[in-house]
């Protein structure tokens, strides 16, 4: 469910969580995707030779997911402003990470998104490990009066 135009967002809703597994195939590809080719990232033995139990995500496959997930939230006219993350344990193969978020500010947009509103929202994201990811993720909504609410 996205929170587009029409739809009110306060401080302290909470963003429904979204499940990814984690499968060998979403760490190579993204890794691939972002041009990442230490080893780590593809090939199992060689991380095993470097401490590691299995390959393991990149950073900017993490960052991609976060900003898919406050945009399939907000929906196709969402555009993101700032994403700062910090990588926490490991997402490995098999795992399933849970995206979650809380939103922290909603404020007027300010200069050619003017009439929406900037919406800042804390996201986690976990494992069977630990977390994954955290961080926040400020976001411009175009809405106007009838689009994302203030509290």
């Amino acid at each position: 469910m996205s929170a587009g135009a029409g739809q009110m967002v306060c401080v302290g809703d909470e963003l429904p969580p979204l499940e990814i597994e984690i499968t060998r195939t979403l760490i190579v590809a993204g890794a691939i995707a972002s041009r990442d080719y230490q080893d780590v990232h593809h090939d199992a033995e060689l991380a095993r030779q470097k401490g590691s139990p299995d390959i393991f995500m990149n950073i900017l496959t993490t960052n991609g997911l976060v900003g898919r997930y406050i945009t399939d939230h907000f929906g196709p006219t969402a555009v993101l402003r700032r994403v700062a993350i910090r990588l926490g344990v490991p997402n490995y193969p098999g795992d399933t990470m849970a995206l979650t978020g809380t939103v922290e500010e909603v404020t007027e947009a300010e200069g050619d998104d003017a009439a929406g509103k900037t919406v800042t929202v804390r996201v986690v994201g976990a494992n069977g490990i630990g977390k994954h990811v955290t961080g926040t993720v400020t976001v411009t909504v175009p809405g106007g009066a009838d689009g994302v609410g203030r509290s």
